[in-house]
């Protein structure tokens, strides 16, 4: 499997079996080196390597942290449309932003978790530490948004259905389905369809036998065209697509 520009700075693992249906991954990084990360529609807790905790909300473009050369983290991605009901917060509240977790706690609860974090020596014991924080989010975590799962299944895949359409199968009012997608997603099923489309053209690269025609890809991702393509690469991740698919 090619590892591509968005992939240098991450290295990513399952989740232990009892969170597979609240976590996407376990993850490790080094902060200094993610210069463009690959916008999703998740939230992330992570614990950087100066004790602080943070909450990542969903993102619409691609935009560097700004830490310095070394800073690593380690944290869990909750599925999309789980962390939101497991945070007691709508994912529009931290779209594009990154929240230091005593805002969102308290100072108490929020030092608490980061000293047992860095006590670990070790960022597979610290990963485990906020698998077990997740553990005691689900005991007081609402219930899951299943039609906003519903639309997000929909529109991810290479030719979604419109807006209107997509309304009038759900059942809901245009309106009723922004607001849905908003508050599991961070945003709208517009900007929802064009952020999992890139995920889906990116994961196409990945999985692919040798080099991959912008065209093809572009086509088999369900973009109208290559200059389609390149016009949301642009947009999203501020780069070209050749650059953003170049393998190590």
């Amino acid at each position: 499997m090619a590892r591509l520009v968005v992939d240098e700075w991450l290295r990513e693992r399952r989740p232990a079996p009892d969170l597979a249906d609240r976590l996407v991954c376990v993850w490790r990084g080094d902060l200094g080196d993610a210069a463009m990360p690959l916008p999703d529609e998740r939230l992330d807790l992570v614990w950087v390597d100066d004790g602080s905790l943070w909450l990542s909300g969903p993102e619409t473009t691609s935009w560097s942290r700004g830490y310095a050369p070394g800073t690593t983290a380690v944290g869990v991605g909750f599925k999309p449309g789980v962390g939101p009901p497991m945070l007691h917060l709508a994912a529009s509240e931290v779209r594009d932003a990154r929240v230091r977790l005593d805002e969102l706690w308290g100072d108490r609860q929020a030092r608490e978790l980061a000293e047992r974090v860095a006590a670990h020596p070790a960022d597979c014991g610290r990963a485990r530490e906020l698998e077990s924080a997740v553990r005691r989010l689900a005991a007081s975590a609402r219930p899951v948004d299943d039609v906003a799962f519903e639309v997000a299944a929909r529109l991810n895949q290479p030719r979604p259905a419109r807006v209107l359409e997509l309304s009038r199968a759900i059942g809901l009012s245009e309106r009723q389905l922004h607001r849905r997608c908003t508050a599991a997603f961070g945003y709208g099923p517009a900007v929802l369809a064009r952020i999992l489309r890139l995920q889906r053209a990116l994961q196409l690269a990945r999985s692919h036998q040798g080099p991959f025609r912008l065209a093809e890809l572009a086509a088999a991702a369900g973009y109208f065209d290559q200059q389609h393509l390149a016009h949301e690469v642009r947009a999203i991740m501020g780069t070209t697509p050749a650059r953003l698919l170049r393998a190590r």
